[in-house]
């Protein structure tokens, strides 16, 4: 079974904050997810350089991205807002409706009053 791994070293200044910072990273890595510094520094690079070029081809995607997420964070924020409001505006839209219909049985029933002129609303005459 021939094993197809290339070996390199890397060394870290830390007296370069992006170096240090990286160091730090690796340091403080989580092993449950991260087995091994190889793995991390992959998914690294190949990240890092998967953006750049994407980048390079697309001068306009970082703006779009960042745009997507605004819009994304204003959607939740509706979301949120329309599941924290929306039953209180439901109950209140149930109890009108009923209202309303509490309100027009009482008008059918005051319209078959024996008296037929007192469902006429004399007013429009400007007393």
């Amino acid at each position: 079974m021939s094993r197809n791994i290339w070996s390199t070293n890397l060394r870290f200044n830390l007296d370069k904050d992006t170096q240090r910072r990286a160091w730090e990273y690796l340091q403080t890595m989580d092993r449950q997810v991260f087995k091994s510094y190889s793995q991390v520094i992959a998914l690294s690079l190949v990240d890092y350089f998967e953006r750049y070029y994407r980048r390079q081809d697309d001068p306009y995607l970082e703006t779009r991205e960042k745009e997507d997420q605004f819009v994304s964070r204003i959607v939740e924020a509706v979301q949120v807002s329309m599941e924290k409001t929306l039953p209180l505006f439901l109950a209140g839209c149930m109890a009108g409706t009923r209202q309303k219909e509490e309100s027009q049985t009482k008008e059918v029933t005051f319209s078959h009053s024996k008296d037929p002129e007192m469902d006429i609303d004399w007013d429009f005459l400007g007393e």
